[in-house]
Formats: structure tokens, sequence, C-alpha cells
């Protein structure tokens, strides 16, 4: 097959700016550049990535991009812009997967390949504007649902296929010891207000009030706006509010070679993402990277985890929004290290499920549908 992966006008590809989706479909392209099909990966050019290379066996071409504004109408504008340098750009093709805004509107010839969505936010209404495209295709059957809420005639090309994990997260590695864990709470994601980091910094000092020692919280993630984070003035905002327990906190920052990012989830005893983003998170992947490295994880009940995240058996669920319910929950599993041995061991397998060759084998099957006679 001939396939066109048209990434956003926002982060690189390779994903040195770190993003989930970008870190996914750069997997992705590789693995089906690996088993043979013919792949042109398009994303944004940035500092002294060349135009045109091959990496892997996948042709890359990079257009002109931008640095994600605060303003969604300037974003919608931006993308808008970089949409239309990228259908320039576009080979011919059999299969042309994108996750930007207006590239599905903006194709009108079957020459780039058939059209196939790649929904990695929750819709607001813009499946509308994507009647002509072949597949809709996100990763959770909570976004599944609400596309088809929003949008009923789209339900025949609707499909849920899962994120994978990225590359250097090998859930069939062998797991140490839980005891050989450091004692950390470990939070990886955006420094941004919908990640719910005010409650978990709330809950942690409230853990450490209750008289508990030893532990620390090592915060990894941006807090720049150009990564996506909610900016300096925020992140300030944040460590004097909890100046108190700023002894005990690490704000280790960005993140973005995958290998060094493993190593925190292997060391941690237990991952806590908070999230607020009802209508913001679609899947969860750093959950499941925790997961896949034997790191017992703990989020907040947003319908995205539900695919594959069982409270009890392969992870643990608080109360979205409730402080105190989040420190309640922190003090009840710290107390019972086996019982987050044994959970994490039982995440760990459950994400083999989600390894890069399995998914790709999913969306292989999903393309070769489309093109069946």
């Amino acid at each position: 097959m001939r396939i066109t992966i048209v990434q956003g006008a926002f982060l690189p590809i390779p994903p040195l700016m770190g993003g989930a989706v970008e870190k996914v479909w750069f997997g992705l392209g590789k693995e089906f550049a690996r088993r043979g099909h013919q792949v042109t990966h398009i994303s944004r050019r940035y500092q002294d990535l060349p135009a045109a290379e091959v990496i892997q066996g996948v042709h890359h071409r990079r257009v002109p991009g931008f640095a994600a504004p605060k303003s969604l109408a300037l974003l919608k504008g931006l993308d808008l812009l970089y949409s239309l340098m990228a259908l320039r750009v576009l080979p011919e093709a059999d299969i042309l997967v994108t996750n930007t805004f207006w590239l599905p509107v903006l194709v009108q010839s079957p020459r780039p390949g058939q059209v196939y969505v790649n929904v990695q936010r929750y819709p607001k209404g813009q499946m509308k504007l994507y009647r002509r495209a072949a597949r809709l295709q996100t990763v959770s059957s909570f976004v599944a649902q609400a596309i088809v809420t929003q949008e009923p005639l789209a339900h025949p090309r609707v499909r849920v296929i899962p994120n994978p994990l990225p590359e250097n997260v090998n859930p069939t590695e062998i797991l140490g010891p839980f005891s050989d864990r450091e004692p950390w709470l470990l939070y990886v994601g955006r420094i941004h207000p919908e990640k719910g980091l005010a409650l978990l910094l709330g809950a942690f000092q409230q853990l450490l009030d209750s008289g508990v020692r030893g532990w620390r919280l090592v915060m990894v993630g941006p807090w720049e706006t150009e990564y996506g984070g909610g900016g300096e003035d925020y992140y300030q905002a944040l460590k004097q509010q909890f100046c108190r327990i700023e002894k005990q906190v690490d704000w280790v920052g960005g993140i973005f070679d995958q290998g060094k990012l493993a190593s925190y989830y292997q060391r941690a005893r237990l991952f806590v993402y908070p999230s607020l983003a009802a209508k913001g998170e679609t899947f969860g992947l750093a959950p499941l990277e925790a997961m896949a490295c034997g790191c017992p994880t703990l989020v907040s009940n947003l319908d995205c985890f539900k695919d594959f995240l069982k409270d009890g058996v392969t992870g643990f669920v608080f109360p979205s929004s409730q402080e105190a319910a989040l420190g309640q929950k922190l003090q009840e599993l710290l107390q019972d290290p086996q019982r987050l041995a044994r959970v994490g061991k039982q995440g760990y397998e459950l994400a083999q499920h989600y390894t890069l060759e399995r998914v790709a084998e999913q969306y292989l099957a999903d393309f070769a549908d489309l093109l069946a006679p």
C-alpha cells in the first residue's frame, strides 16, 4: 500500500518537542514501512531538520509550520495555512491519514488516497465537515460515541483503534522487583491547568500533613506554551501556591527522549494522572506507558481511560476534582505495597495488547478493508 501521513502544524517529526500523537504516528509510519508499505510522512519544518529525508524507510517531507498560539481562532487559521501547504506536496497514494483540522475538507481529488481522519481530540461539531472522508477513526469508544452522537450519518465510517505504545516502551521485557522502585509519586504530561495538577499537589500536601514521610512527588513535563503547557505564569503560580512542600517536589521539565522517559516510569512506585479534561483527554497514552513499565497507575474517573484501565485490577481510579478523595486514595495505596505490586503487574500484562506491532496490524487491516473492491 501507498500510505501518506500528514501531521499537524505545530510539532515536528521526529517528535523533538514531544507530543503523544506525534510519537504514535512516527512509530506507526516506521512499522508500516518495515512491513513493506510505501510511506510518506508530512510534518512541520523545524530548525535543522531537512525539507526531505528518509528515516527507516519512511519518506519525510516538511513544510513550514508554526508555534502553537493561545488563541483558538488563530490556531485554526494557522492550521488552514499549513494544510494548504501540505496539500501541494501530497503524493499519489492509497490512504491519506491526517489529524489536521482542515486537510480532510481541502482534499477534493482521489489522487492522494482515501481520506482517513485520525480523531485524537473530543469532537466539537466538525465531523459534519468530513462527509467525504472514507473513515473517521478514533482511539477510544468514548470518543467514537461522541462522533456518532454529533453526526449520526457517520456511524458506518467510525472505527476505534487504540493508540499504541511508543518505541522504547516494551512491555515484553522482564520486570524487576517492585521493592527496588523509588518512593516516588510520578506525574508525566503537560504542566497545564486541565491536567489537575493543583489537585495533585494539594493531595500530596495533605498526605505529608498526615505524617507520611519519605515520599517525593516527581513532575515530568513542559510548562512552556510552545510545547502545549500552561505558560510560565501558571507554572510559577503553582510553585508559589505549594511552596510549603517545595523540598518534596521535583519539577523535572519536559523529557522528549522516550528511553529516558521510560526510566522514570520504571523507577516510580505509583503513577498519578489527575486530569480534569473530560472533553480534552481521548485516550491517555501516559497512563498506558506507565502500565507498560510495570508502574501501578492511578487516574481520575474520566471515560477515556475505561477501555484499558479497570479499577483495582489493572489500575486505580479516584473521583475527579476531589482533592480530599485523591489524598485519601494515595494514603490507602501507599500503605499497601503488595496491592500496588499486584495491580502494577496486571497493568503491565494488559499493556502487551497495545504494542506498536499489534496496533499497526489493526490499522493495516482497516486500510485494506477500505481498499477492497
